[in-house]
């Protein structure tokens, strides 16, 4: 039986791919900062609460301490993220950008994920098939955020793509780490969600699937790489 834990799945794409992965048989904790909310998503998909508070050393600990009591961790999936959007749904442009903006949003989407990623690593390591898939962003993309008309070229905000182009950097570094593990960044697509105002043009049923499919790669899939639904993406 393969355990999977999935933070910043009470709802969106996380909660999403714990449905899809509570299908395919894994055992999945429902990580979520708020108890309540945590709770009620994992009873009406049969998966397991985990409170789990990715900007809170002690939170971690506590998660990584339950999961280890009941057996172990195979997959990590750091899927909880901020964007920071403004009240009309828009996001601060380059002018408006403040060094605290990006410290809020890298508390989150970076340093929530090297937490969560750095206190799971004993239980991965025993696992026989560790798997951690780190949820990027097409916006991540340098080849693509500099090239004129493609897709997030317009985009006006610098502290979630920065953010998320850490993340491809820190995928690139753990895999490298780690090699028994299978380490990938991934584009869900612009899905939406409450974390862009619903301004998506994907459903969550999109967005997961790429997620969904690399949490599910074998011992000899790809790692240290960045996929969206339809293959490899630039870095």
């Amino acid at each position: 039986m393969t355990t999977t834990l999935i933070t910043g799945a009470n709802k969106g794409l996380g909660f999403e791919t714990a449905r899809r992965l509570v299908a395919a048989g894994h055992t999945v904790y429902l990580g979520s900062r708020d108890p309540g909310r945590g709770r009620r998503a994992a009873d009406a998909l049969g998966a397991r609460p985990l409170v789990l508070d990715v900007t809170d050393d002690a939170s971690v600990a506590a998660a990584a301490r339950t999961v280890e009591a009941d057996g172990g961790l195979d997959v990590l999936v750091n899927n909880a993220g901020i964007e920071a959007r403004t009240a009309g749904n828009g996001v601060p442009t380059a002018e408006e950008t403040t060094a605290e903006q990006m410290r809020e949003l890298f508390e989150t989407n970076v340093f929530g994920l090297v937490r969560v990623t750095r206190a799971f690593l004993p239980l991965l390591r025993r696992s026989a098939a560790p798997v951690v898939v780190n949820v990027s962003s097409g916006l991540a993309s340098l080849a693509r955020m500099s090239t004129e008309g493609t897709l997030g070229y317009a985009y006006p905000g610098v502290a979630y793509p920065a953010s998320k182009a850490a993340v491809n950097m820190i995928t690139v570094q753990y895999a490298k780490a780690f090699p028994g593990m299978r380490i990938n960044a991934v584009e869900p697509g612009f899905t939406a969600t409450d974390l862009n105002g619903r301004t998506g043009t994907q459903t969550v049923e999109e967005g997961a699937e790429i997620i969904v499919r690399m949490a599910q790669v074998g011992r000899d899939g790809p790692t240290g790489g960045y996929f969206d639904a339809a293959g490899p993406l630039p870095w």
